[in-house]
């Protein structure tokens, strides 16, 4: 998927976009497993692509406030998700919806279906590199 096409995509709320990995469909050998085999397995993983805003939190003055008051209301605002692009997620297979998008397929999972998350640098790799 090429950076301007995937600038159009906008997920709502807590979904990520995530690219299924391509080699799962392999064994440690490099043979390809049928379909059905992949299908009976509870997780799937793949790449993270996009992340919605994350959950939406109510706020109370925007409930409280009459429809023809004057005053400005807030935006909505957002906790953020965990997940972030590039990241690798192992996720519950059953919980992803499949989409096609610019002949890729990809799934969209909530983010409460994501078990783990493999980030290529964190935390720990950061403190090592400053010392």
């Amino acid at each position: 998927m090429d950076l301007n096409s995937r600038k159009k995509i906008i997920l709502v709320g807590d979904k990520v976009l995530i690219a299924p990995d391509k080699d799962a469909d392999r064994t440690t050998h490099g043979l390809y497993l049928p379909p059905g085999v992949k299908e009976k397995d509870k997780v799937q993983s793949g790449y993270v692509i996009r992340v919605g805003p994350g959950y939406a939190v109510p706020n109370p003055q925007y409930m409280d406030q009459e429809s023809w008051s004057t005053t400005p209301r807030e935006p909505v605002k957002y906790l953020p998700l965990q997940a972030e692009e590039g990241d690798y997620a192992i996720f519950m297979r059953d919980a992803g919806i499949e989409v096609e998008y610019d002949g890729e397929r990809y799934l969209i999972v909530p983010h409460s279906s994501i078990l783990m998350i493999l980030r290529p640098s964190g935390a720990i790799t950061d403190l090592l590199k400053e010392q």
